[in-house]
């Protein structure tokens, strides 16, 4: 029987990280006099989304970052939305910008992300924060795949020359995930739900991503023996894009779910709002 892949322990790399970011946040209030303050934007009452904005909330709190929740009704308009992140994009006392997703079939996304200021797109979600990530230029990557490459970076996966297959396309996990990967001199192949024999290309990854929103999705026969696993699906049930017990019979490392990718992408929220605050109150 195969070993059992090393499980890549999220929640404790994202403690760490959220520690330094409070220690950051503390440091930065004393000598301003200014605390970081993120700005969550909800539309609607939708009970994932508002778990989702009460957690990384207080998990602001918890890391001494102030947080302005604006709570918008579902019948908001674009044109309102954009309005309201315009604001905030303006405000002074704002540093950081998360509208949570998605925001509605009515609303055009797209033109809500791009109202926030680039220097507070602490989520990384407008062209210009992507744009930023596939040059390699300074900005905000997107949280989940920043968080992502930290973990990565902490169980000390070499990058240079290996293959990587991303599964997805989204603009906020596939796409930014491979752009961040290929500026890391891997190999980078992107497949979706338009890809023909998917599993023979999975099985050539040295580093899988799974990101297509599909709660197992991805079995053992996709899996190169000896790959590093990284499921960054969140399905209902607490289930990832992966079949983990299967997967980890084949990998070397892989992320559980939860307690993967989940914390990263927090971690690195709160990370980046603190770079945000400290960059426009001149306290870098």
């Amino acid at each position: 029987m195969s070993p059992e892949a090393r499980l890549m322990d999220g929640s404790a790399l994202a403690r760490t990280l959220v520690e330094q970011a409070a220690r950051r946040a503390a440091d930065l209030t004393e000598r301003t006099g200014t605390a970081p303050c993120l700005a969550t934007v909800l539309v609607g009452d939708d009970p994932a989304s508002v778990t989702y904005v009460r957690m990384k909330r207080s998990r602001c709190a918890k890391a001494g970052i102030l947080s302005r929740h604006v709570a918008l009704p579902a019948a908001t308009t674009t044109a309102e939305l954009v309005g309201t992140i315009t604001a905030l994009s303006n405000d002074p006392e704002v540093h950081g910008i998360l509208l949570q997703h998605p925001a509605g079939p009515h609303i055009d996304e797209r033109a809500a992300f791009e109202a926030i200021a680039p220097e507070k797109d602490v989520d990384g979600v407008t062209c210009h924060s992507f744009a930023a990530m596939s040059f390699g230029l300074d900005g905000f990557a997107s949280c989940t795949p920043g968080g992502i490459l930290r973990l990565l970076d902490h169980y000390d996966v070499d990058l240079s020359g290996k293959h990587a297959v991303v599964v997805g396309r989204s603009a906020i996990l596939g796409k930014p995930v491979g752009m961040l990967l290929l500026g890391r001199d891997a190999t980078v192949t992107y497949c979706h739900s338009r890809t023909t024999d998917l599993a023979s290309l999975t099985r050539e990854a040295d580093v899988l991503i799974a990101a297509v929103g599909r709660p197992r999705f991805l079995r053992a026969e996709h899996i190169k023996p000896g790959a590093v696993v990284i499921d960054a699906g969140s399905n209902p049930g607490n289930v990832g894009d992966v079949d983990f017990e299967a997967a980890r019979t084949r990998a070397s490392l892989i992320t559980p779910v939860p307690g993967g990718v989940g914390p990263m992408t927090i971690a690195t929220l709160l990370t980046q709002t603190v770079d945000a605050a400290a960059a426009q109150l001149n306290a870098v």
